[in-house]
């Protein structure tokens, strides 16, 4: 297929999800291949991003998760490059990976997000417990695929999770549970093409959803369709949508829920560049919806633009 020129399939990368991105970006390029596409892989951590230009790729298919690839800094770059790449743009990637600052904008634009309070070193770790209940979850603002994630179950043990998820991220939230489960829904297209694809319950038999659940073990469990009512399946594909609109984004994202015990969906974040290995929920949810991998990778690909 030529239509799209020479692709940069961007993965590796130098963040604390670079196994992960090497997987994803593995899996569409071959992908990708398999259609014809003239495309290539580059690892932004072993050759500069001037060589895209030198080289001349047309378009770039961003499999990077996480810092350097998901957070608007490289969507920047490629801007100012004028190379079309996949997915939102700066501000969007930027604010779906700060899980603060994109709770903050939800709040504002009236859509429900689980309780939270933002931790420092001085925090009054008793009052915190207190408000937001037991257990809860302490992680970093800005990284992805449950890294720093610590469950709490004890207010005394509170102080200690701090420290660990400082240590990834000088910003770190704390999280209301909430026990109705937990599910993700896919957003692809642009324009009144966008639609939420099918939705999907995860159910780890791990403490909870951790990176080891992720993309490791086998015992996972993955629902789609999810089991939930059409009323229920309906409200929570619309507010992925609002969700993904509220922060800007485009072409594509996985925005994942929480419900409470009475089924009630809360946003709790909002992946820009998600997974696409074999355990990843994107292709499980674009399958179920008829569209097999290599033709949700092109549809992806078609996507690209430059802001």
């Amino acid at each position: 297929m030529t239509g799209f020129g020479k692709v940069a399939v961007m993965f590796g990368g130098a963040s604390a999800e670079r196994e992960v991105s090497l997987k994803s970006g593995a899996a569409v390029l071959a992908a990708l291949q398999s259609r014809g596409v003239d495309a290539l892989a580059f690892d932004p951590a072993a050759r500069p991003l001037e060589d895209l230009r030198n080289e001349g790729f047309q378009r770039v298919f961003i499999a990077l998760h996480g810092r350097g690839g998901e957070d608007g800094t490289l969507q920047g770059a490629l801007t100012l490059m004028r190379i079309p790449y996949t997915g939102s743009g700066v501000l969007a990637s930027a604010l779906a990976m700060d899980k603060w600052r994109s709770k903050l904008l939800w709040q504002a634009a009236g859509l429900p997000i689980p309780d939270y309070a933002l931790l420092t070193e001085t925090s009054d770790f008793t009052a915190v417990a207190a408000r937001l209940g037991l257990p809860l979850f302490v992680k970093p603002a800005r990284e992805g695929s449950s890294i720093g994630v610590i469950k709490v179950k004890q207010a005394t043990d509170l102080p200690a999770a701090f420290r660990e998820a400082a240590r990834h991220d000088d910003l770190v939230l704390a999280e209301q549970a909430m026990s109705g489960g937990e599910f993700t829904v896919a957003v692809l297209g642009e324009g009144s093409q966008l639609r939420a694809l099918p939705s999907i319950r995860i159910v780890p038999a791990t403490e909870f959803y951790d990176y080891e659940a992720k993309y490791f073990r086998d015992d996972t469990r993955y629902l789609c369709p999810s089991g939930l009512s059409d009323v229920a399946e309906t409200e929570m594909r619309d507010l992925a949508l609002r969700g993904f609109r509220a922060l800007g984004c485009r072409g594509w994202a996985r925005v994942d829920f929480l419900l409470d015990a009475a089924g009630r969906p809360f946003l709790l974040e909002a992946n820009t560049a998600p997974g696409m290995t074999n355990h990843s929920l994107v292709p499980m949810a674009a399958r179920v919806a008829g569209l097999e991998f290599p033709d949700l990778c092109l549809r992806i690909l078609e996507l690209a633009h430059v802001e």
